[in-house]
C-alpha cells in the first residue's frame, strides 16, 4: 500500500524531473489520466514546452474505447503554442487533422504518419506547403502517390530523412519507379532513405543514387524488383555506408512483414497493402473537421476539463 510519505516524495520531485517523467508516457496517457492526478501535474502538463514532442502511438485498438484520438491530438497541438517539433500520428489521421497540425506548427521538424488511410495526396501536399523546416518524414502504410512526394520534396528543402514503407509483394510484374523518381528529382539532401516493400526497379534505384548524392543509409528490404549486382551493386556499396538489401532480415523492422505472394490486383488496395480491414465510410464523417469551431474542447470523454 502506498503511504502518504511516498506520495509526498513524488510531489516533491524537482519540476524538471517530473516533467521529464511525464513526457515519456505519451500524449494519450497525459491527456487521459496523468494530468488529472493532481494540480501540480496538471500545471506541468499545460506548459507549452511539454508539447514540443507529441507521440500519439497506439496499436489501432482504441476504437472500442471512448477515445477521441483526433480531438486529443488537436488539443495537444494547440497546447504546444507553436513549439511543436516532432509528432507521431497512427491510425486516425485525416487531411483536416494534418492541416491543423501544419498551420499551428510551422517549425515542425519531424512528422510520422502510420496507417492513416484517410490522408490523401491533396491533404498531405497542402500540409507540406506549410512545413518548410521539416527534416524527417515517415509515411508508412498510407495511400500516398508520387504526386504528393513531389510536392513534399519541393516544399521541404531541409528534408534529410524519409521513410516510405508499404507491404512487400513478390509479384514481380508489379513494377513502378514513379515514387523513386519523385524522390530522386526533388529530395537531393537526403541522408537516410527507407523504402520497405517498394515496387521500384534497378532504374529507380539508379535514379535515387544520382539524385541523392549525400545518401548514407538506404533500406531496400522487400523491394523484390531490385536485383543488386555488377556495377549497380558496386556503386551502392561504395556510396552507401549502411545498405539493407531486398532479402535482408526484417527482425529489427517494427511492422508486420509477411510477404504477399498471391491475391488480387494491387489496385484493390492502396500502396500494395492487402488483407487489411479498412475503416467504414463513416470513419471520415466521425473525424472530419475544419477549424477549431467544429471541435468542442471543453471536456474529454471522462468529463474532465481539458483546460
Amino acid at each position: 500500500m502506498t503511504t502518504a510519505a511516498e506520495t509526498r516524495n513524488w510531489l516533491e520531485l524537482p519540476l524538471d524531473v517530473t516533467a521529464s517523467i511525464l513526457s515519456r508516457i505519451g500524449a494519450i496517457e497525459i491527456l487521459n489520466s496523468a494530468q488529472n492526478v493532481c494540480s501540480l501535474w496538471r500545471n506541468i502538463c499545460k506548459d507549452p514546452l511539454m508539447w514540443r514532442s507529441i507521440d500519439m502511438h497506439n496499436l489501432g485498438d482504441l476504437w472500442d474505447m471512448d477515445y477521441d484520438l483526433a480531438k486529443m491530438c488537436v488539443h495537444a497541438v494547440d497546447r504546444s503554442c507553436g513549439h511543436l517539433l516532432d509528432i507521431n500520428v497512427e491510425y486516425f489521421g485525416t487531411d483536416a487533422l494534418l492541416l491543423h497540425i501544419s498551420e499551428r506548427s510551422v517549425h515542425l521538424k519531424r512528422l510520422r504518419i502510420v496507417s492513416c488511410y484517410n490522408i490523401s495526396d491533396e491533404g498531405l501536399s497542402e500540409a507540406a506547403l506549410k512545413l518548410p523546416f521539416l527534416e524527417e518524414l515517415e509515411i508508412s502504410y498510407c495511400s500516398i502517390s508520387k504526386d504528393a512526394l513531389e510536392t513534399i520534396g519541393r516544399s521541404c528543402p531541409l528534408l534529410k530523412s524519409f521513410k516510405f514503407n508499404v507491404q512487400g509483394c513478390r509479384r514481380f510484374h508489379l513494377e513502378s519507379d514513379d515514387e523513386a523518381l519523385a524522390i530522386a528529382q526533388t529530395m537531393p539532401e537526403l541522408r537516410h532513405l527507407q523504402l520497405f516493400g517498394n515496387k521500384l526497379t534497378n532504374d529507380g534505384l539508379l535514379a535515387i543514387l544520382n539524385g541523392c548524392p549525400h545518401l548514407e543509409y538506404l533500406d531496400l528490404r522487400q523491394c523484390f524488383n531490385v536485383s543488386l549486382g555488377g556495377n549497380l551493386e558496386k556503386r551502392c556499396v561504395e556510396r552507401i555506408k549502411n545498405l539493407r538489401r531486398p532479402n535482408d532480415s526484417t527482425h529489427d523492422y517494427e511492422f508486420y512483414t509477411e510477404v504477399h505472394d498471391t491475391g488480387s490486383s494491387d489496385e484493390d488496395y492502396p500502396s500494395g497493402i492487402s488483407d487489411i480491414d479498412f475503416m467504414s465510410d463513416d470513419y471520415d464523417d466521425y473525424f472530419e473537421f475544419s477549424g477549431d469551431s467544429d471541435y468542442d474542447f471543453g471536456y474529454d470523454y471522462d468529463g474532465v476539463l481539458f483546460d
